[in-house]
């Protein structure tokens, strides 16, 4: 591949938000990828920007297949 052609990655984002209503965004790809934002718009162009800088800086990426998500509730 020359050095001008640019390839299309594909990244899985988990978003969840915390109790004071801040969204947090996760790419469990790319060992300590996070970023999180007071709106969701904000948190897309953080993570989007996260994610740029850990490829730079780790070439290394986790092959993962995305299955699913699911939810289990613990009584304690």
């Amino acid at each position: 591949m020359s050095g001008n052609q640019k390839k299309t990655l594909r990244f899985t984002v988990i978003i969840e938000r915390d109790e004071d209503g801040i969204y947090i965004a996760e790419v469990p790809q790319l060992k300590g990828c996070h970023t999180q934002a007071k709106d969701l718009n904000t948190l897309i162009d953080r993570i989007r920007e996260a994610v740029e800088l850990c490829i730079d800086e780790d070439d290394a990426i986790s092959p993962l297949e995305f299955i699913g998500l699911q939810q289990i509730e613990i009584t304690v």
